[in-house]
């Protein structure tokens, strides 16, 4: 999806008027009507505008994806950082992405590359956040009672075989989630929704 206006069922039609004077609206969404997928409260408004309302109540922690194979859940992961406000989403690896499943949520969310995994553990290591892999591996820590720091970087691996040899050894610790069927693993872009609610739930009512 490349325009997030083309669905005629979501959102409002164009404001009835008089308009409201607010310079953080979009004078061609209220002519037109917003059928972006925004919550209600940001109805009208530019992205520039809904991007700065954003970052000043960012949470601090950051979302990284491991990108090797052109891995297709990516576009989960970004909706889910943008649904869940993470400070930064780092994709590893490629750089190219397949942006279909963000549902066009990467345009407010901030997104960072690093080549490799070592580049971005140098970069969470300058930042002073520790890094923590999240994974189904011998050893593993349990997400509900794993430590989960305030600021911290969630690595995810590719879809199937997970984090990479590399992903393993860079990390400060390991974290899994709790399954109970025959599955070996889950989606990953399933798994960041789970651990990034994890953080919510444990940080987010703190202030």
């Amino acid at each position: 999806m490349s325009d997030d206006r083309s669905d005629p069922e979501i959102g409002v039609g164009p404001h009835p008027g008089p308009w409201p004077d607010d310079d953080r609206l979009d004078e061609a969404l209220l002519a037109e009507g917003d059928t972006r997928n925004v919550v209600d409260g940001y109805r009208y408004w530019r992205v520039e505008a809904i991007v700065a309302d954003l970052d000043a109540r960012r949470h601090p922690f950051h979302v990284a994806i491991e990108n090797f194979q052109h891995d297709f859940n990516i576009g989960a992961v970004v909706r889910n950082a943008n649904a869940f406000l993470a400070e930064e989403v780092h994709v590893v690896g490629r750089r190219r992405w397949n942006r279909r499943g963000a549902m066009v949520t990467d345009r407010y969310v901030h997104m960072r590359h690093h080549a490799s995994v070592d580049e971005l553990a140098a970069w969470a290591a300058h930042a002073h956040l520790p890094l923590l892999g999240m994974d189904n591996l011998p050893g593993a820590c349990d997400l509900r009672s794993a430590e989960l720091p305030r600021a911290c970087v969630l690595l995810f691996g590719q879809e199937g075989p997970g984090l990479s040899p590399r992903g393993r050894e860079v990390v400060d610790a390991v974290v899994s989630i709790p399954q109970f069927g025959s599955t070996r693993s889950i989606n990953a872009g399933v798994a960041s929704g789970i651990a990034m609610y994890e953080w919510v739930r444990r940080h987010a009512a703190r202030g």
